[in-house]
């Protein structure tokens, strides 16, 4: 007898799995997780939300009378079999439904159940029998009626995030699974791949010169000395967006099972579970934030770095005034301004598609030594950039590219380095140039009115 094959296809050491069984496990999977977010969903809907929304919307206000007032007893049971008691205080309503004046007993609004009974019934003695308050009713079933009404935000917050994940992440990935179901991830990648190439933009190129990208964007900003400013692309900008982005987001976690953790404790009950969980993560909080404040201190400290340039785009063979300016109040070791040719090669790996770049020459323009700006004045410093003779132009198509940039690095005192890039793009060179004549040097300087 032959049992049902698992592979369809080996390639040399790799087998590929039968597209069928593959799809079948994957679409098993997140319809577990897809049926766990709407049946977690739906407890928490009609156990809490879809109640506390017609208390306050569906429920009769009317005038009622304190008439009892008692102690209700709840027995749990935990994870490991034990038995606990709790309390909490009770009292007797009276209230007109119709004309007729109806009992029911009430223990919401006044506080929570605590593992004390003295607790409880210490609670109780702020109830004053025959006194008169405000009360609803559930028109529905008159018997049900509430001292207090409003909404538990962060259990809604619970409510929307919790299953609200799991039905998006189970059911794009069976959506998924029923788009992929017999056919190989070769051509799940394949046509994925082209979807991407149809919906992504293509990069503006040049007038006149086709796969040399534009500069358009790189020129539209005017220096205060020389004719441009270029524009900056800093990795830190993008760590500290990333640190505060988990910052707030893990500590928003922390604040939810706080607020929960701070309700037990004050009607008397400690939940070791949680406050268990709550302690690593107030740790994780703690320290995101202390990175979060670290980075945003280093950049303010650091400075902006400002870079204008006489002419751009750049031809090979030219030479430039490059005037830097970098602010802030932060003594340097070593900055240093740098001129790189970066290549760039996007392939397809199996069903990966891969980037991979690389610098494969650099000049160092200028560098210096232990630079202390004066207070409230950025350090200048006006340079010349020689573009080689022979260099290759900007260049950038679907799978390649070819980028020029102007990098500075520096070695702050007590801080982590400074990277800073500045894009520049080189056209192909002139016809003189290509000929052999000495190339032109450009001074364009930018004139300011005063």
């Amino acid at each position: 007898m032959r049992l049902p094959s698992f592979f369809s296809k080996k390639r040399g050491e790799r087998r590929t799995g039968l597209p069928a069984w593959g799809s079948l496990g994957e679409a098993l999977y997140y319809a577990v997780l897809l049926a766990a977010g709407l049946v977690i969903g739906g407890l928490m809907l009609t156990g809490v939300a879809v109640p506390e929304w017609r208390i306050n919307n569906r429920f009769v206000e009317v005038s009622g009378r304190l008439v009892g007032k008692g102690v209700a007893r709840h027995t749990t049971v935990d994870l490991f079999g034990a038995r606990r008691q709790a309390w909490r205080p009770a009292v007797l309503v009276e209230y007109p439904v119709n004309g007729e004046l109806v009992q029911s007993w009430n223990t919401a609004g006044l506080a929570e159940t605590s593992s004390r009974r003295e607790v409880a019934v210490g609670l109780l003695a702020e109830q004053e029998l025959g006194q008169t308050v405000p009360c609803w009713y559930d028109p529905d079933q008159v018997t049900t009626v509430v001292l207090k009404r409003g909404y538990s935000w962060w259990f809604w917050l619970l409510t929307l995030l919790l299953p609200g994940a799991l039905v998006a992440f189970g059911g794009s990935g069976l959506l998924h699974a029923a788009g992929g179901w017999g056919r190989s991830e070769e051509r799940q990648a394949a046509e994925v791949w082209a979807v991407l190439q149809r919906l992504a933009r293509p990069l503006a190129e040049a007038d006149g010169y086709p796969t040399i990208p534009a500069c358009d964007n790189l020129v539209n900003s005017p220096g205060t000395v020389l004719r441009f400013r270029l524009p900056t692309e800093s990795p830190e900008a993008w760590t500290v967006l990333g640190s505060g982005l988990f910052a707030g987001l893990w500590n928003a976690v922390v604040v939810v099972l706080a607020i929960g953790a701070g309700f037990d404790v004050a009607g008397g009950r400690i939940d070791w579970w949680l406050l268990g969980l709550l302690a690593p993560f107030s740790l994780v909080g703690l320290l995101a934030i202390w990175l979060f404040l670290r980075r945003v201190l280093l950049v303010t400290a650091i400075g902006p770095s400002h870079l204008e340039i006489s002419d751009h785009p750049l031809r090979p063979g030219g030479c430039y005034d490059v005037l830097l300016s970098q602010a802030g109040s932060v003594a340097f070791r070593r900055l240093e301004l740098v001129l790189e040719l970066e290549e760039q090669a996007t392939y397809r790996q199996g069903t990966d598609v891969r980037t991979e770049r690389q610098v494969v020459w650099r000049e160092v323009v200028r560098r210096w030594n232990r630079v202390e700006p004066l207070p409230g004045t950025p350090f200048e410093a006006e340079v010349q950039v020689r573009v080689p003779l022979r260099a290759m132009h900007s260049f950038h198509s679907t799978h390649n590219a070819v980028s020029w940039r102007l990098v500075l690095r520096g070695q702050p005192e007590r801080w982590p380095a400074l990277v800073r890039v500045f894009p520049v793009v080189i056209f192909p060179a002139s016809e003189a140039v290509a000929a052999g004549a000495s190339p032109a040097v450009s001074h364009k300087r930018h004139e300011v009115a005063s």
